[in-house]
């Protein structure tokens, strides 16, 4: 027998209460609420035959990209697969998906998620699972086209209808079509206040433009709405974290860092790739944090073997070289380099973009910062081939420019920081740096007049002078 959900996508089951639990999860998935695998399983527990069930929860698990968590995935993978013969059309796509996933195939899978929709453009786990996908595939056009594709089979009568606004504004921000975004971010939020991927699409608009009290307001305001028994909300408290770092509120930036994105000891990698970024961005401005690195190592360092994603293994050098672990980070370096050789999505991955950021985290930690600078030059271009968003990849630039200082190249910091004042113009940080950079190039009036831009930007915001961390590159 087969059911109908709630948007008229056909359910191979006749079990009212397997469907009902089905939709329940599939609202927590969508906006990052509670645990959605604990619902499918308690449905599954009492209907081992429940096909969407297993698909459902395989495509979560594969969503985590963690490699601890690919038994599970198998283990759905294999449960859904063994109920083929009873599957409609739609599960038995969504099988293939999950199982090209498992197999390393993260390109593969993404597609034959996003082919689903051509056929069933309202299964809204499949938009989910394929927008997802293409932000870990660093496929921004993809975030923006896959959701539009859909639009026409949506509207505000159709159950979810929030969610599917929400996606779109965040692919049209990374595509930089901000004034779209934000306005379809503020519909979404409109319809559901509580989605935490519409207030996180805001937040990177916001991000993105330097209008950081605009952004400060944007979290702050609806933080009561997006903060509460949601998975998501280590990372919009990290945006909120950004803001504050940019305007050189150093102290408070530790202070969310300690109470809201890393409160506790978490071993979920999207927990612990935010702790690494935020980290290391202090790092960079020489600020002491050992204690905390030494925490977030426990976490990163049993997976130095792994090699999985190579975003996650950026992340994990980070914080392995910043904490002094110098044989974790060789191991890690390494298998990150032998993953590159073999095959799969994770392979193009890190041949591309893993290996030579992984070496150019590990020369900085050495002091070699030229060999820092080589690799990451020709990297930028090419960076979203590993995934994450322009906000996350960001550090990346950070990193050269902190480099080229330290470097002693006063004329390629400046170069680069033009380039972030011509995008970010209200930023004080960016000033900051440039000043900075222009002492290192020898021009003091300039440097001067470009510390003075600085501290008038923190004034007018009612914020004290940017803290910038090292003076110089000799220091």
């Amino acid at each position: 027998m087969t059911l109908k959900d709630m948007r008229d996508v056909p359910v191979s089951t006749g079990n009212a209460t397997s469907l009902a639990c089905l939709e329940q999860a599939t609202e927590l998935f969508l906006g990052y609420f509670n645990d959605p695998i604990a619902v499918i399983d308690a449905a599954l527990a009492e209907d081992p035959g429940f096909v969407m069930g297993h698909c459902f929860r395989a495509g979560v698990l594969a969503t985590t990209t963690d490699k601890a968590l690919v038994p599970e995935l198998e283990k759905s993978v294999a449960a859904a697969k063994a109920l083929s013969a009873k599957a409609n059309d739609r599960e038995r796509r969504h099988m293939a998906a999950a199982e090209a996933w498992l197999h390393g195939d993260f390109r593969r899978s993404v597609a034959l998620y996003g082919d689903i929709l051509i056929d069933y453009p309202r299964d809204v786990a499949a938009l989910q699972l394929a927008h997802l996908g293409d932000f870990y595939l660093g496929q921004s056009m993809m975030l923006r086209d896959r959701v539009a594709r859909v639009l026409p089979d949506w509207d505000a009568s159709t159950p979810g209808y929030g969610y599917v606004m929400g996606m779109h504004a965040f692919g049209l921000e990374e595509t930089g079509d901000y004034g779209r975004a934000e306005e379809r971010a503020r519909v979404a939020l409109a319809m559901n206040r509580r989605d935490p991927w519409a207030v996180h699409a805001g937040a990177h608009v916001m991000e993105m433009q330097g209008r950081l009290a605009d952004g400060i307001e944007w979290l702050g305001s609806r933080a009561p709405d997006w903060s509460h028994d949601n998975g998501f909300a280590f990372h919009n408290w990290w945006h909120l974290a950004l803001y504050r770092l940019d305007l050189g509120q150093v102290e408070r930036v530790l202070e969310l860092y300690d109470t809201a994105i890393r409160p506790k000891r978490s071993d979920v990698v999207l927990e612990m790739i935010d702790a690494a970024a935020m980290l290391w961005r202090l790092h960079l401005r020489g600020i002491e944090l050992k204690q905390r690195w030494d925490e977030l190592a426990e976490s990163w360092a049993p997976r130095a073997g792994e090699a999985y994603y190579a975003f996650n293994d950026a992340h994990a050098m980070m914080t392995l070289v910043a904490s002094g672990r110098e044989r974790e980070a060789d191991r890690l370096l390494a298998n990150v380099v032998a993953s590159a050789a073999g095959s799969g999505t994770n392979a193009m991955m890190a041949r591309e973009v893993g290996v030579p950021v992984c070496r150019a985290l590990h020369a900085f930690g050495r002091g070699d910062y030229d060999t820092a600078i080589d690799l990451l030059m020709p990297v930028r271009a090419i960076a979203h081939r590993f995934g994450g968003s322009h906000a996350q990849r960001d550090l990346l630039s950070l990193t050269l420019i902190e480099a080229a200082l330290r470097a002693g190249r006063g004329r390629l910091a400046r170069a680069l920081l033009a380039e972030r004042t011509e995008l970010k113009p209200a930023s004080p940080f960016a000033w900051a740096m440039t000043a900075r950079a222009l002492d290192a190039a020898g021009d003091r009036p300039a440097a001067a007049r470009a510390r003075r831009t600085a501290e008038g930007l923190a004034g007018s915001m009612g914020m004290p002078r940017p803290r910038v961390g090292r003076l110089s590159a000799a220091q």
